[in-house]
């Protein structure tokens, strides 16, 4: 059990550092240079780009969601009765699948969404904040015992 649970917690963080340091690059270095680029360049390297990020982003919630569950469920006999940790946790857990969501929908194709992706860098900074507060509250629930 020892090597698997270090293989999953390893597969976690590694994504979580994947996909959190890729959206901040986007957010903060991508978006905004790519805004001096000309309209049709600027359409074609977010074509290229978006075809690249978007098998990271769902390779990466496949890998959060298997990893995720099984770290959740070996967790839970040493936090039995503890409020706060599973309060906090469960907390994590919504704010993740939130932003799951919004990373799909960045990256899709459905019209229904041209709106979010029309205006990236809001809802990127959004998945970027709930990140930031995801790896805070692992941070905490890690040391805390």
């Amino acid at each position: 059990m020892f090597l698997i649970d270090t293989i999953s917690r390893i597969v976690h963080v590694a994504t979580a550092i994947t996909l959190v340091g890729g959206s901040v690059f986007t957010l903060f270095v991508l978006l905004p240079s790519a805004k001096t680029l000309s309209s049709e360049a600027h359409k074609q390297l977010a074509e290229a780009i978006n075809g690249r990020w978007k098998r990271f982003i769902h390779g990466g919630i496949t890998l959060f969601l298997i990893s995720g569950f099984y770290n959740y469920f070996r967790a839970i006999p040493n936090h039995k009765g503890d409020g706060l940790y599973h309060g906090l946790l469960g907390a994590k857990m919504l704010m993740a699948f939130v932003i799951f969501f919004f990373a799909s929908a960045l990256v899709g194709r459905s019209p229904r969404f041209d709106g979010m992706r029309a205006n990236k860098s809001k809802w990127l900074g959004l998945i970027v904040l709930l990140a930031t507060i995801i790896v805070c509250l692992s941070g905490f629930l890690k040391i805390r015992g």
